[in-house]
């Protein structure tokens, strides 16, 4: 947690509200965003109980299972799961555009024009917190690999036909949400925490009902009170007027709810197999209606407690589209169109889910592209949001001064005098300004409606003043390509300016190889049994 993160924390304890850490959203909103809100039977992490889903806050559907250890009622509820969810996950399929690119022919080595399909937009999922996202995650991970009924070699307990291709998505959905700055799969909880600080801890933020109601807590009471009665509030009944759904239950709505209601779904199942073995027909139809009335009756025990949640959900999305839109947005959801349209490609390719664990050479890949993410995001929030470069200011990797003096200067060593001007600024930041050390002047801000991104002139620390508070650099670069600088290329005496001790732009992380030329150590020849799913070089291609 930065500094400035802990000082926003102790400002909301003070002042009883949540405080902002962004100016603008940095994160991308869908017009259309999937919400999802899970619900998992105690003690069994991985066993659903119930979903509320929708894209349209007054119409939410929700899936049950009247008893989540029959498995084939488990696989009745991921059907219908897949029946909502996947026409939502595949409509964005179709509107495509072409992108023009190149690509080197292997045996020539020359450069041929390509145009590639990139989709116009991708789908979004919103869960309550992260724990919703971990619960998709063993969800994709367990329905993947099932057979079903159309397979050669069904097996016992076949899933339906369209279970597999749901555990594809959410498995695509959760690995992509582990990328920094991706906006596929987000929690609700996570998206609050960027942009604003509460009170209490980052276990206690990830009850969403608490969490909102730091930003706008009753009249006469604090956000801790706020949350405090958020969390254990409970009505005439015992149960929790705003139940976690994060997604465990309530063990008090466990004992007096759930348990009874299963129970009495329980014995009408019974007593409706007991009438169809005795071919009682009129016992059945009974036994059926009393099937129907207990389903009912859970079904308006778990919409009740997946109502508030669903609620809160939407309200966070009021409170984020609120925020202008940062300026590199457009930038990062283009990734992730890219990467729904590679996902997409590979299935209607044929080929074969993701694998169980992946080999070597396509672990290293994501490592790196999430470290290489996790570096271009943090750079691109430090430059579309003043509070986000406040914070690498205040840890001494950046400082803002105001001109003081611009001294031509020139570099005599080669073969023609090159520009080298010094510009002194004033400033009150600390910066761990070694000299000869490399610094960045930030040129320009990205706007949220688009244009042209900031661009850097590289520059080196030439004199360090902590008396004066003044520092002088050496400009190297930016200036064209002329004996003098071009005009508008130099800061003015006067004119406000920021300068980064870390570089604008993120390095590519050196080539790996394909996994058939990693030694056996590590997964590869000789007789290694080549990994199930898209190869590294295909995967990282697209993301």
């Amino acid at each position: 947690m930065s500094l400035l993160t802990t000082l926003a924390r102790l400002e909301a304890v003070r002042s009883g509200r949540a405080e902002p850490l962004a100016t603008v959203r940095h994160r991308h909103l869908s017009d259309r965003p999937m919400v999802l809100v899970p619900l998992t039977a105690a003690g069994e992490s991985g066993a659903p109980l119930a979903v509320m889903l929708g894209t349209d806050r007054e119409r939410p559907r929700v899936h049950l299972v009247p008893q989540p250890l029959n498995r084939t009622l488990r696989f009745d509820f991921l059907a219908g799961l897949a029946a909502d969810l996947l026409p939502y996950l595949e409509s964005f399929a179709e509107d495509v555009e072409q992108i023009e690119g190149s690509e080197k022919d292997p045996e020539t080595g020359e450069k041929t024009q390509v145009f590639r399909e990139l989709c116009s937009d991708a789908p979004q999922l919103i869960v309550p917190n992260g724990a919703g996202v971990q619960h998709l995650a063993l969800l994709g991970r367990s329905t993947r690999f099932r057979r079903t009924a159309e397979d050669a070699e069904p097996g016992p307990y076949p899933a339906p036909v369209r279970v597999p291709l749901l555990g594809r998505w959410l498995t695509h959905l959760t690995d992509r949400a582990q990328v920094p700055g991706t906006c596929l799969l987000l929690s609700m909880t996570g998206l609050l925490a960027r942009h604003w600080a509460t009170g209490q801890s980052h276990l206690e933020d990830q009850h969403l009902a608490a969490r909102l109601a730091w930003h706008a807590p009753p009249d006469g009471l604090t956000g801790a009170e706020a949350a405090e009665r958020a969390e254990s509030a409970r009505d005439d009944r015992g149960q929790l007027l705003h139940p976690p759904a994060g997604p465990a239950t309530d063990p008090q709505f466990d004992e007096a709810v759930l348990a009874p209601a299963i129970a009495r779904y329980d014995a009408a199942a019974a007593a409706l197999r007991h009438a169809a073995e005795q071919g009682d027909e009129p016992a059945a139809e009974r036994a059926r209606d009393a099937v129907r009335a207990a389903v009912g009756q859970l079904r308006e025990a778990l919409t009740a407690v997946l109502l508030p949640t669903w609620r809160d959900v939407w309200h966070g999305l009021d409170l984020l589209r609120a925020l202008p839109p940062a300026g590199h947005l457009a930038e990062r959801w283009t990734g992730d169109r890219w990467s729904y349209t590679g996902h997409r490609d590979r299935l209607a390719a044929g080929e074969p889910p993701q694998p169980r664990q992946d080999d070597a050479v396509t672990a290293a890949r994501k490592l790196a592209q999430r470290e290489r993410e996790q570096a271009r995001l943090d750079v691109q929030e430090a430059l579309d949001d003043p509070l986000a470069m406040a914070e690498h200011r205040l840890a001494g990797e950046a400082f803002t001064g105001v001109v003081t003096e611009v001294v031509p200067d020139y570099d005599t060593s080669g073969r023609s005098p090159k520009p080298r001007p010094l510009v002194t600024l004033r400033t009150t930041d600390r910066p761990h300004a070694d000299l000869g050390r490399e610094a960045h002047r930030v040129r320009g801000f990205p706007r949220p409606e688009g244009g042209a991104g900031p661009s850097a002139q590289k520059a080196e620390i030439a004199a360090v003043d902590q008396a004066a508070g003044t520092i002088t650099l050496r400009v190297l670069s930016g200036m064209g390509r002329r004996k003098e600088p071009e005009p508008g290329s130099l800061p003015e005496p006067g004119e406000p300016v920021t300068f980064t001790l870390f570089e604008l732009t993120v390095r590519q992380s050196a080539p790996l190889p394909d996994p058939d030329e990693t030694p056996w150590t590590h997964g590869g020849p000789p007789g290694a049994a080549p990994a199930a799913g898209p190869s590294a070089a295909a995967a990282e291609e697209w993301e």
